[in-house]
């Protein structure tokens, strides 16, 4: 069994920085993948950031230079770096991982991964 627990939100201003941290147990093979979601109310969750097991990455435009995705392979953790945060980042932040048999396409599509986390509130005032 897979579970996933987020940490690292909070509230912060506009060109601040956040580190999300998602801690996972549970087994997973070599090729898996693991990604941030978001979703903002009263609208669909999307795809941020997602990272494959052999590292390859895979950003949404609207992050890209600003966010970075990383994994502790020692830890089982994954992390998102956000720098230079703008009030449109603001959104309930999701971890999702497929443990196995990962492609290199849709990395960022919702239906790619198996398991979720409980997600983690990042606000970023203006």
């Amino acid at each position: 069994q897979v579970q996933l627990v987020e940490s690292g939100g909070g509230s912060v201003q506009a060109g601040g920085s956040l580190r999300l941290a998602c801690a996972a147990t549970g087994y997973f093979s070599s090729t898996y993948c693991m990604a941030w979601f978001r979703q903002a109310p009263g609208k669909e969750r999307e795809g941020v950031a997602a990272i494959r097991g052999d590292g390859t990455t895979s950003y949404t435009d609207s992050v890209k230079g600003r966010f970075t995705i990383t994994q502790d392979n020692a830890k089982n953790t994954l992390y998102l770096q956000m720098n230079s945060l703008k009030p449109e980042d603001t959104a309930e932040y999701y971890c999702a991982a497929r443990v196995a048999n990962c492609g290199r396409l849709l990395l960022l599509s919702r239906g790619s991964y198996m398991y979720w986390g409980q997600g983690t509130q990042v606000t970023v005032s203006s």
